[in-house]
């Protein structure tokens, strides 16, 4: 779902079913395919069918598919997560839980209210909250997608064995769901990890100018995007109440008109055709700004929380070789027997293991954070083109429809 950079985010916005590209590998790289295939939404788990089409040696077969439900995703999350080999690098967000309970919800109160409503406006409203719930069907899979091919197209998470495990092994992996104390512990880990950044960054000095600028921007930028997500919800979701309004305006126009004047009749039946016709339009409008406004600041959100997260280990990798620095000068200043002398050597060989962790990190982090401007870049300026380019489109299609509607019935005058 992108173009160069346009992988990530036509997949996060269900424009098609095929499987992106990232920057960070050559373009024409297909060695390693990852899709989901289809995917099956049950009362309270979705199950996703993942399609793998691969050259790589270290597959047993070139093309596969397996079933995974979303625990399975945070699993392979998670381990990237804790693997020390991986601090250096921004890891792609997990995919939100799936949730379709505001849709549920909707559709009971919908019943329930089923007495106040006609028949027709009823089911136009049915129709709405179907649409609603499978468009946020769509969205849970193109997520769970996108975050399969960013690990697809990495060329260092892409060899991973817990990433291959999960491609390939075609049985279930036995991931449960957290119970309340893991949860619990999550939290508190959580709470633990932020105290220690707010320590870290009181008290580390990081002398790297681009580290220091890219944590300063991240900070002033995370807080943006999430008011911009805020608000962007907010607009989608009065484009919704419209298109609700006009399924009440043209209800109670059909109604007016079977109790009128044959001449009214037909004046407020057209005017009420035009009204329904404005409120598919309005909600193609409110699709559209959710997919590919909404979700991309979302999506870019959690993203900018992953890299924040890969400046956080490299200040506590930073911290370590500090500490290191400092030991090494203790061992120094003691006097120079025996002992002393292997502390020394020991203190050495801590110091330049640290060092050396350090550097790599910083080297690498620098590459990932480069690849996130140039790929978030790339990423607002196609989905924005697109946004405007359709919210052109269905502004000339209401024009159009209301221009044929005054002229209809400027005819029957």
């Amino acid at each position: 779902m992108m173009d160069g950079l346009e992988d990530e985010n036509e997949i996060m916005n269900g424009d098609n079913r095929k499987p992106g590209r990232s920057e960070t590998v050559d373009l024409t790289d297909n060695s390693l395919l990852v899709d989901i295939s289809d995917a099956l939404s049950e009362k309270d788990k979705v199950k996703f069918t993942v399609h793998t089409k691969t050259t790589l040696p270290e597959f047993q077969k070139t093309e596969f598919n397996v079933v995974r439900q979303h625990e399975e995703f945070v699993w392979l999350h998670d381990r990237f997560e804790e693997n020390e080999d991986y601090a250096g690098y921004i890891i792609p967000p997990a995919p939100p839980r799936p949730d379709f309970d505001a849709s549920r919800e909707k559709l009971q109160k919908l019943g329930e209210g089923e007495g106040t409503m006609t028949k027709e406006e009823f089911n136009k409203m049915k129709q709405e909250l179907e649409a609603e719930y499978l468009a946020t069907f769509k969205k849970t899979v193109a997520m769970h997608e996108v975050f399969l091919c960013r690990l697809a197209h990495h060329p260092v998470f892409r060899l991973d064995h817990n990433f291959r495990v999960f491609l390939e092994y075609d049985q279930d992996l036995c991931v449960r769901s957290k119970n309340k104390m893991e949860v619990l512990g999550g939290f508190v880990r959580s709470f633990s990890k932020t105290s220690d950044e707010l320590l870290l960054s009181a008290t580390v000095k990081d002398v790297n100018d681009f580290f220091e600028q890219e944590k300063n921007f991240l900070i002033e930028y995370y807080t943006h995007l999430k008011d911009a997500t805020s608000k962007a919800d907010k607009m989608t979701k009065r484009h919704k109440d419209v298109a609700d309004s006009f399924i009440k305006l043209s209800s109670g126009l059909v109604q007016l008109a079977t109790t009128d004047h044959r001449d009214l009749e037909k004046f407020l039946t057209k005017v009420a055709e035009t009204f329904e016709k404005s409120r598919k339009i309005e909600g193609r409008v409110a699709s559209d700004e959710d997919l590919k406004l909404s979700d991309t600041l979302r999506y870019y959100m959690r993203d900018s929380f992953a890299a924040k997260r890969l400046l956080y280990r490299r200040l506590r990798c930073l911290a370590n070789y500090e500490a290191a620095n400092r030991n090494l000068e203790k061992a120094r200043a003691k006097n120079k027997d025996i002992h002393a002398a292997q502390e020394v050597a020991d203190a050495e060989k801590a110091q330049q293991e640290a060092c050396e962790k350090f550097e790599q990190m910083s080297d690498k982090g620098k590459e990932e954070l480069v690849d996130f401007k140039s790929r978030r870049v790339a990423a607002f300026r196609k989905n924005l083109v697109d946004l405007a380019e359709l919210e052109i489109k269905h502004a000339k299609a209401q024009v159009q429809l209301y221009k044929n509607c005054l002229a209809s019935l400027r005819e029957d005058e």
